[in-house]
């Protein structure tokens, strides 16, 4: 069978890059083509609630992000909030009510494949064909949106878009504290351990008080470390050419995280901080050396980590630095899925039309554009044959850094040209910035092409589960799942209950509740199906292809 990434993925992506070098950044901007009808419809959309909005700016749902939308929009849109952390049970409670939006802006795909075998969810093909312009010329130039975006039935159910293939977190540490302790920067997780132990108890702001934790563990810390040692949601990896269970891995991590909670080298409650408020704020006031976040949006960490750190403490220094060793291999950092699927359609809307309008704007350079830098003369000002530049960065922030990524779910940022790649934003002039730039790039350069990533590829390519393999799959998740699992939960926690014990309990609760039969479905797939899923090589392979378009 000839290889599918290379038939229809790569050569697209490659085009795709191709393209964008050819792009000028001009100030001309592509509005959405002209309503297919003159009727002006009105839908529903979720948007995430994150709990992160100034309070002068409103709420998620009204601000002037959601005004601009209506204003400048084919059609009228009222945002349903859904918590970030809880998008799955805030859905569920809206399509049992019979409230669900006309469209579902979200990321992961065992929500949204749920939905789908529910029934819940309508096939998108026949509203493209009628009533699309602008998604529909985006999936003749990339036919892999298609492919990523049909379900099992062979229908096409998912909108999507093209993303900046980069390092979705990064690893963060306090450099000036391991230079007080004359500390080297660790490489495997037991220098890992080492680090936070002496960051716990050797006073490393020397304050004279014991008032500092050696490393988060909350929220995108505890999905770091699980990364770190090669595991994620679903929790399979390749072992031997083969794609298994990855209960070692799950083990072993747990392990760590064990050791560094039976220490006190985390704070211990961090299970109570759902979103990781804490554990940043905890970092931003000098209370952590040792840190995990998001690190795919240079900006947002400028305005949201770096200058509240410097601020708080002027003299502190920080370096992003290559996930350490672990004791069951060396991962690289998750993958900004380069092909993410991220909008899907109820299947009980009444105006699909108006919808595919509101999907054909927001994939539209010009909503990119807004998205990215503001609103031009306000926020940003673009000279002909250059990139917009943000001329009142405190403003932006106030007003569109909260929430421009959940927004803009449906825009393919390299789709317009190299001013959207992530460093433009930032002011290689100011050392500030220009600190944040050469992080940003440090934790690109640090991926190694001969090793894995956690999973055979990102979470979101992983293939669609058949109906009832995926709720085998959901009921066990919050038992054994290596994120929240309470049964991995209670051996971190609980001084007799050792990880050992709980993987042998983890195994047998999986394999009684049927996941024996996912573990065969999804070796079998690998090792027959695999040239149609998304690999961790063809991620590479286009980051690869981005980081030549962008340095030419």
């Amino acid at each position: 069978m000839i290889d599918l990434m290379k038939r229809v993925l790569l050569p697209t992506l490659m085009l795709a890059a191709l393209l964008s070098m050819a792009v000028s950044c001009s100030t001309k901007e592509k509005d959405a083509e002209a309503p297919i009808s003159v009727k002006r419809g009105e839908i529903t959309v979720t948007i995430y609630d994150r709990g992160n909005i100034p309070s002068q700016e409103g709420k998620v749902d009204n601000n002037k992000i959601t005004q601009w939308i209506n204003e400048a929009g084919p059609v009228d849109v009222k945002f349903v909030p859904v918590p970030r952390t809880q998008s799955e049970q805030k859905l569920n409670a809206l399509f049992a009510a019979g409230e669900a939006p006309d469209l579902i802006l979200e990321y992961a795909p065992q929500i949204k494949n749920t939905l789908i075998d529910q029934k819940l969810l309508r096939p998108v093909d026949d509203m493209i064909d009628t009533y699309s312009t602008n998604y529909k010329e985006l999936l003749k130039k990339y036919p892999a949106l298609r492919i990523a975006g049909t379900g099992s039935d062979g229908k096409l159910y998912h909108f999507g878009r093209i993303n900046e293939t980069i390092p979705q977190r990064g690893l963060f540490i306090r450099t000036d504290w391991l230079k007080k302790l004359k500390l080297d920067i660790p490489k495997t997780t037991e220098e890992l351990y080492q680090v936070a132990k002496a960051f716990t108890n050797l006073d490393p702001d020397g304050n004279g008080r014991n008032d500092t934790y050696g490393m988060a563990m909350s929220y995108n810390s505890g999905a770091v470390l699980n990364e770190m040692f090669g595991v994620t949601y679903p929790d399979f990896v390749v072992q031997n050419g083969e794609l298994v269970h990855g209960w070692d891995h799950i083990q072993a991590v747990v392990a760590f995280k064990r050791k560094l909670y039976s220490e006190g080298l985390v704070d211990q409650q961090y299970l109570n901080d759902k979103n990781g408020s804490k554990a940043k704020q905890d970092f931003l006031t000098g209370k952590i050396g040792i840190y995990m976040d998001q690190f795919n949006v240079p900006i947002t960490f400028y305005n949201d980590y770096y200058m509240p750190l410097k601020r708080s403490n002027p003299n502190a220094e920080i370096t992003v630095i290559p996930y350490p060793k672990t004791p069951v291999g060396q991962f690289n950092p998750i993958f900004v899925n380069p092909i993410q699927m991220t909008g899907v359609v109820n299947a009980g809307t009444k105006d699909p039309e108006a919808v595919m309008k509101f999907v054909d704007f927001a994939s539209s350079e010009a909503f990119m554009k807004t998205m990215y830098y503001g609103f031009e003369g306000v926020h940003s000002k673009t000279e002909p044959g250059k990139c917009p530049q943000v001329t009142d960065l405190d403003k932006w922030k106030t007003e569109f850094n909260f929430a421009t990524g959940d927004f803009a779910m449906l825009a393919s940022p390299i789709l317009s040209g190299n001013c959207y790649y992530g460093t433009e934003k930032l002011n290689a002039n100011d050392p500030f910035q220009a600190d944040v730039k050469k992080m940003f790039e440090l934790n690109s350069s640090f991926i190694n092409f001969d090793l894995q990533v956690a999973g055979p590829t990102h979470s979101e390519q992983m293939p669609q589960l058949p109906k009832e393999l995926q709720q085998i799959l959901s009921n066990t998740t919050n038992h054994v799942g290596v994120g929240d699992g309470d049964i991995w939960i209670k051996s971190i926690l609980t001084p007799n209950y050792l990880p050992e014990q709980a993987m042998q309990d983890a195994i047998a609760l999986w394999e009684k509740a049927g996941g024996k039969q996912v573990d065969d479905w999804y070796r079998n797939y690998y090792a027959n199906e695999k040239s149609h899923m998304i690999l961790t090589k063809d991620i590479y392979d286009i980051f690869k292809q981005q980081r030549a378009a962008q340095n030419k």
